[in-house]
């Protein structure tokens, strides 16, 4: 793979390759959460809140196999906040950068779109994420969600 060209393009939540990054990214996350993960429990992720100008999603390749995904969308009640969401890569993926390449992207279109900060959320087992945001300059914050999975909380200003 090292000689494939890795592409991160924004693409309909609800089409094939979209659809099945995030039933990885559901897998993975049921295995590693020590409560397991349901989905459709308090941050149901709805693909039509994935539409500019609320919300986009992007799927990250390399040639062109999809490997990678993220989204970002307007918090709700904010016109200037957005969220990050749903960031995945796959194990075989992982070490290629593109965990950084699907942020630098999600940050790209919520500034491109209006937005001067960004929020996330993550869970205690998902070490690797929590580095990788810390890496990026987002800063540990006060809980500003119900999220039941979510055990750490960042912003970052753009």
């Amino acid at each position: 793979m090292p000689d494939e060209t890795i592409t991160i393009r924004v693409e309909p939540a609800n089409l094939p390759d979209s659809e099945w990054c995030l039933a990885q990214y559901y897998s993975e996350l049921a295995e590693r959460f020590d409560e397991g993960f349901d989905p459709n429990l308090k941050n149901k992720f709805d693909p039509a809140e994935m539409e500019p100008p609320n919300g986009w999603f992007v799927v990250g390749r390399i040639g062109e196999k999809p490997v990678a995904c993220g989204a970002v969308m307007k918090l709700d009640g904010s016109a200037s906040i957005c969220e990050v969401k749903r960031v995945w890569v796959s194990s075989d993926a992982r070490g290629s950068g593109l965990g950084s390449k699907i942020m630098d992207k999600l940050e790209k279109l919520a500034k491109e779109a209006g937005f001067t900060s960004v929020k996330l959320d993550t869970n205690r087992t998902l070490g690797e994420a929590k580095g990788l945001y810390e890496k990026l300059g987002y800063t540990e914050t006060d809980r500003y969600n119900d999220n039941p999975y979510a055990d750490h909380f960042f912003e970052k200003a753009l």
